[in-house]
């Protein structure tokens, strides 16, 4: 399997993530089809040149159309991005525990360079995680209690599983799911439904969003060879959407 990795630190315009031009060529997203998109500084790339990438997350294709034709190019991709909490990337960097100590940003310099990244678009990525700052005490190596073999295994092992579940589907992974096969494949105990109904309504998540979060817990359940997707799972892949809690609004705004 040859994986190829795009990067992208900031480009001033849309033409050059989906291609553009007199007569049409491919851009980024193109580029890193079957392979991974990496955008680096996120909220410093354009509105309107983020704003491009939901078709093609949606479609895996993006189609360009002049006076004379229509070009269709593939963009099959993974997209992986990072993002500092504030503009100076001090939001939270302080030890003592206050979110806000060490910053030099206003509230509202951090609430617009959040916004720069919409709702839509946060919708389409799957996983928010947030990596809070390591210690100086955790900076020398140490054993990962997880080796990339073992989880080489685990990814191999779950693939399997998903691969076996969609043999008769054309499907190959749970992100494809949708519709009635989503239902189908993502049936969920009594207790997991009521925390993700709860979750749906307190924390103001959209149908996509719910979907997402729903596939992401299948391959949770998948990883722990469970055949119905239970309360943990639910809890779990809940906590990879924490850009979907309503929390692009800095702590100072809040009452």
């Amino acid at each position: 399997m040859l994986l190829l990795l795009s990067t992208l630190y900031v480009t001033p315009s849309s033409a050059g993530l989906v291609g553009g031009g007199g007569v049409p060529k491919p851009g980024e997203i193109s580029l890193a089809h079957r392979g991974v998109l990496f955008l680096d500084e996120l909220p410093e790339f354009s509105r309107a040149a983020l704003e491009v990438l939901r078709q093609p997350m949606e479609d895996r294709h993006v189609t360009i159309g002049r006076a004379k034709a229509v070009y269709q190019f593939p963009a099959h991709f993974l997209l992986v991005a990072s993002m500092n909490p504030c503009p100076c990337g001090l939001w939270g960097a302080d030890s003592s525990g206050s979110e806000e100590a060490g910053c030099f940003c206003s509230p509202i310099k951090v609430m617009q360079y959040r916004s720069r990244i919409s709702g839509p678009l946060l919708d389409r990525i799957d996983l928010h995680v947030e990596v809070p700052r390591v210690p100086y005490s955790q900076l020398t190596l140490q054993d990962s209690p997880l080796s990339s073999e073992t989880m080489r295994e685990t990814v191999e092992r779950t693939h399997q599983v998903q691969l076996q579940r969609y043999r008769n589907l054309g499907l190959t992974f749970n992100s494809e799911l949708s519709g009635r096969l989503l239902r189908e494949f993502c049936r969920l105990e009594s207790d997991a439904s009521s925390l993700l109904e709860n979750a749906f309504h307190s924390l103001g998540l959209s149908v996509r969003s719910h979907d997402r979060i729903l596939k992401i817990a299948r391959t949770i359940a998948d990883m722990e060879d469970f055949a119905n997707i239970a309360t943990p799972h639910i809890a779990e892949a809940l906590q990879y959407r924490c850009l979907d809690k309503k929390q692009q609004t800095p702590p100072l705004f809040r009452s």
